[in-house]
């Protein structure tokens, strides 16, 4: 097995594509993280839209995005691998450029921004697990994954507290603000157009001419693509969940709700790579499982924790959260990985593509689901979270692997 120590920094940075494309995937997280949290307040404050039909123009703009995900399979199984992750971030770049030429009140517009933002931040995860798939290998791949999510959370955060300092500027501040992260974009997208990687392909599509990289048809994943989209609620369950909770129903101060985005942000942060090195030891396939049982026991945490009411409840839901955080984080250390290792190389791309299809379909769903469920109450919302997420469990664990996926993640499949 792998210990943080045998990841050295240089290898990790090759595993990321090298020292340029490392950097890009700086600037692309800090520039996500500052226009992601405020896209709303811009067609609000900037647009002088109502916050209704920003919402439902970003919901629309965002969800028309995940269906230029196949597409992007596609290209991947041809052998790109950098000039898609570049054109990630230029459709990014021209997504920033609408937002600031568009006219108070002109929705149509502010749609078409958010469909560009939205198809580059569908594109960019499964161009940068294919990219990173492509030049790491066994435990090197896995850790530079963990290390590329760890990095965009650490990004986010950063991103979402200058914008938060942006706002006492008003309009003209979250122009300028949408204006740098355009600029940021179109760095980042500098930078890993110059890695120029592609995959070398055969007829066989492995790149070794061995004829086995046609061997059997790309992975169905049924159970897997179904759970991952109940699975990702946790990613939103610290942004929307909990602040609805905290707020509507325990009426506790907006600082618990802040303070668990905090925490959240700086555990993934600083315990993705360990985890993930941690959970190295057992099959991918099963440590997913376990992250759907850490989840629904944090989700039934919640529930006994609200029932505390007002006082002791925000307290208690603020510790429960961190048991949430660890499960999101076996969960996002393993779901990647698991798949990368299933797909042929033949068909690679179009694999990630579908799984990522699955986490930004769960991603769209989950906040309308979460809202919907929050008024029933508790048990409705908690609930019904944790017995979904136990079943998604249970279906990842009994859905039966062909190929390498069951080996340990330290081994060099």
């Amino acid at each position: 097995m792998a210990t943080l120590t045998e990841i050295q920094p240089r290898a990790l940075v090759r595993s990321c594509g090298g020292p340029r494309y490392a950097v890009a995937l700086v600037v692309d997280a800090l520039g996500t993280g500052l226009l992601r949290p405020f896209l709303l307040l811009y067609g609000v404050m900037v647009l002088e839209l109502s916050p209704p039909v920003t919402g439902v123009a970003m919901s629309v703009g965002i969800v028309a995005g995940l269906l230029c995900t196949p597409a992007v399979g596609i290209w991947l199984d041809r052998g790109a691998r950098s000039s898609v992750v570049t054109a990630s971030m230029l459709v990014r770049v021209l997504g920033v450029a609408v937002l600031l030429l568009t006219p108070a009140g002109h929705v149509w517009l502010f749609g078409t921004a958010a469909l560009f933002l939205g198809i580059g931040n569908q594109a960019w995860p499964a161009a940068h697990a294919a990219l990173v798939a492509t030049v790491a290998h066994g435990r090197e791949r896995d850790t530079a994954l963990a290390a590329g999510r760890a990095l965009r959370n650490a990004g986010l955060g950063v991103g979402a507290l200058l914008a938060t300092a942006c706002l006492a500027g008003g309009a003209g501040a979250l122009q300028a603000l949408a204006a740098v992260t355009g600029l940021a974009y179109l760095v980042a997208a500098a930078l890993a157009w110059s890695v120029r990687l592609r995959a070398a392909l055969t007829r066989d599509g492995d790149g070794n001419g061995d004829g086995d990289g046609d061997g059997g048809p790309a992975p169905r994943m049924r159970a897997l693509l179904a759970a991952n989209v109940v699975y990702v609620f946790c990613l939103n369950v610290p942004e929307i969940a909990l602040p609805l909770v905290l707020v509507t129903q325990l009426h506790a101060s907006p600082v618990w709700s802040a303070a668990v985005f905090v925490a959240n942000t700086v555990l993934v942060v600083t315990l993705q790579v360990p985890v993930t090195l941690l959970m190295s030891r057992f099959p991918r396939r099963r440590v997913l499982a376990l992250a759907g049982v850490v989840l629904t026991a944090s989700y039934v945490g919640f529930l006994a924790a609200t029932s505390l009411g007002p006082g002791w409840g925000a307290p208690a839901v603020a510790a429960v959260s961190v048991l949430c955080t660890i499960g999101e984080i076996v969960y996002a250390g393993s779901a990647t990985a698991l798949v990368t290792v299933l797909a042929p190389a033949h068909a690679l791309g179009r694999t990630l593509a579908r799984f990522e299809l699955s986490t930004g379909f769960g991603l769209a769903v989950s906040p309308a689901v979460i809202t919907a469920l929050a008024p029933h109450g508790p048990a409705a919302l908690w609930g019904s979270l944790a017995a979904a997420t136990l079943v998604s469990a249970g279906a990842v664990a009994a859905e039966k692997d062909r190929g390498p996926a069951a080996v340990p993640v330290g081994s060099s499949a």
